[in-house]
């Protein structure tokens, strides 16, 4: 049997790898990634580093041969770039005959009202028109999305927010991709959802769990979405990015990731790493986010 993830050079990716790695020898791994030459530490593994680009149909259609189960790792771009992409890695793996689809998908993707929303439910009913056996990772929101916010605080900053009294449950990348790797090699799986959530909080507790690591107090600053995207736009962000960031912050205020599940430790098979855990890791190493 043969497993493949895509974007294993990515930072999720490359952590699932790891966690499969764990588990099974390097011959059974395989990756796809769209510019294989910068794959070396992969293939010097013993992984087999294969050309996926999910703009180019035929790439995926050799990338996808042989493989009995797969992980499908969502892009990254505006939703438009997200939909076409998607959807060409769905029927790309139809063609091929792949086994059983796993896919990081959204909090609630069938009902958020996030904008990315429209691109996992999209992705989630392709892959179930397949027919094919699937398991649907629905990851919230990533402790290392807020990596720019904990640094910040660090330096001296408040955490900025609109979401409110939102609640969001982060969890991270590290436990998500650990999560998607038991998914993948394990049974019992096939045509499953998963909610994948950390124990929902408001931002007060992200400042509050930064201050604790800091051991001193972190401001919270609340401001309205047309000033949290005034900041945005200050750090010279892509206008997509700002958008997408801006639309997540009013989600978040409306409750759409606060979910209550335990999914993510059941499939981990131990506690989650908790807020105040994560938000060290990431001060220690800068870079993680």
């Amino acid at each position: 049997m043969r497993y493949l993830v895509t974007g294993a050079a990515g930072q999720l990716g490359s952590k699932v790898v790891d966690a499969l790695l764990e588990s099974m020898p390097p011959e059974q791994v395989a990756v796809s990634v769209r510019n294989p030459e910068k794959a070396d530490s992969l293939r010097a593994r013993g992984i087999d580093v294969r050309r996926g680009d999910f703009d180019d149909p035929d790439s995926l259609a050799k990338a996808f041969a042989g493989v009995e189960r797969l992980l499908i790792i969502s892009t990254s771009g505006d939703n438009a770039t997200r939909l076409r992409q998607h959807g060409t890695a769905v029927a790309e793996a139809a063609r091929a005959g792949v086994g059983f689809i796993a896919y990081t998908s959204l909090a609630r993707a069938d009902a958020s009202p996030m904008s990315l929303g429209e691109v996992h439910r999209a992705t989630e009913e392709a892959i179930r028109a397949t027919g094919i056996p699937f398991s649907l990772l629905r990851n919230n929101w990533y402790v290392e999305n807020e990596a720019g916010s904990i640094q910040g605080a660090a330096a001296g900053a408040p955490v900025v927010t609109a979401a409110g009294d939102g609640r969001v449950g982060w969890a991270s990348r590290e436990d998500l991709a650990r999560a998607a790797a038991a998914v993948l090699v394990g049974a019992g799986h096939e045509n499953t959802v998963y909610e994948l959530s950390g124990r929902p909080r408001p931002y007060a507790d992200l400042a509050g769990a930064i201050g604790e690591v800091l051991g001193r107090s972190v401001p919270l600053e609340q401001v309205d979405d047309a000033t949290y995207e005034r900041r945005l736009n200050e750090y010279g962000l892509p206008r997509f990015l700002v958008e997408l960031l801006v639309d997540s912050q009013r989600a978040m205020r409306q409750g759409a990731l606060d979910v209550e599940s335990g999914d993510l430790e059941r499939l981990l098979g131990r506690p989650a790493t908790t807020l105040t855990e994560s938000v060290a890791r990431i001060l220690e190493s800068p870079r993680s986010g």
